[in-house]
């Protein structure tokens, strides 16, 4: 495999979005299975409590094919982008905003959160902690999940704190019933043509018929290590991908200055699946830090969450074109 590009120490990451104070408040799933969406914003929430109407909107819009990134219970950039994702794929005005003609298409009688049983095989494979030091990374088997709560974090495509909020009393042993939202399946067909939006933090995945098919949320490089400009192709997609790290080719990390090969796992520096692109070292990938996507910068790389990048690699084969673009019909205005 080529070498890849990846995201920030974790060091750096920490700083700039370190998570403190108290957790977030217990929620009741009934409180999310019966809030209205039309009230997102005329309720007193503590800062950093998740609004039941937030997540409930979250998981319309990811059932719906636009996604909200992580879906946590709290407004902000990735929602307002998401609204705007699925009024460009229903023709609609596009202005990210919420408004009843938006809702109303959304809704649906579906419950939200669901229970969920925890097995054996989701306390499998977990690893005590994963280092930030990419020395330290090298020596491991993978670099798996550190806790049975991650697991189902990004299975359900859910911030690690709305998963603790829903389920305050467990210990996520196999054979214990925990509370979940359902996403929904991933989004299935074929992927013509992609628009990586460097100026919204967007990645836009249109169907053969010119349609929007779907629309993520991403960080697209950064002022030092911009993306690539103009048009490229899928040369191919890899799964689990292991990581190469070449100080010389892409970065320095910390005082590692010799090539390391960084084992698979979804906390690894570009997640679980990788798209290659025909331009050298680049590619779309998965992180390790979903909370921080469009957030903090890449490596020139196009970063989405592993779920996300997961539902576009099945939906995408080589020769695919990839457009770097400032500026789509998806974008809030």
């Amino acid at each position: 495999m080529s070498s890849m590009k990846t995201a920030l120490p974790m060091s750096l990451l920490a700083l700039a979005f370190s998570v403190g104070g108290a957790a977030a408040r217990e929620l009741r799933p009934e409180e999310i299975n019966t809030a209205s969406i039309a009230s997102i914003g005329t309720e007193k929430l503590a800062p950093g409590d998740p609004d039941p109407a937030i997540v409930r909107l979250q998981v319309l819009l990811d059932r719906a094919g636009s996604s909200p990134g992580v879906i946590d219970g709290l407004s902000g950039e990735n929602v307002d982008k998401a609204v705007a994702g699925f009024e460009a794929m229903n023709n609609l005005p596009v202005d990210g905003r919420l408004d009843p003609e938006v809702a109303s298409r959304l809704e649906g009688n579906a419950p939200i959160v669901e229970s969920y049983v925890v097995s054996a095989e989701d306390a499998a494979g977990l690893v005590d902690k994963i280092p930030e030091d990419y020395g330290e990374k090298a020596k491991m088997q993978s670099l798996g999940y550190t806790s049975v709560a991650e697991k189902l974090s990004e299975r359900f495509h859910m911030g690690i704190d709305l998963v603790h909020a829903l389920n305050p009393a467990s210990q996520f042993a196999p054979g214990d019933t925990v509370w979940v939202v359902n996403p929904g399946p991933p989004r299935e067909g074929k992927v013509k043509r992609i628009e990586a939006d460097r100026k919204t933090g967007q990645v836009l995945a249109y169907a053969t018929d010119g349609s929007l098919l779907a629309v993520y949320p991403a960080t697209i490089g950064s002022e030092d290590n911009p993306a690539p400009s103009g048009k490229h192709k899928v040369k191919g997609v890899a799964r689990m991908p292991v990581y190469r790290y070449d100080p010389k080719r892409n970065f320095k990390q910390g005082k590692n200055n010799k090539v390391l090969t960084i084992p698979k796992g979804p906390n690894g520096p570009v997640g679980t699946v990788w798209i290659d692109l025909t331009e050298p070292t680049y590619g779309i990938h998965g992180t390790p830090e979903p909370k921080l996507i469009d957030k903090v910068g890449s490596h020139g790389c196009v970063r989405l969450t592993n779920w996300d990048a997961e539902e576009l690699a099945g939906m995408v084969k080589p020769g695919v074109m990839v457009d770097f673009v400032k500026g789509s019909p998806a974008a809030p205005r």
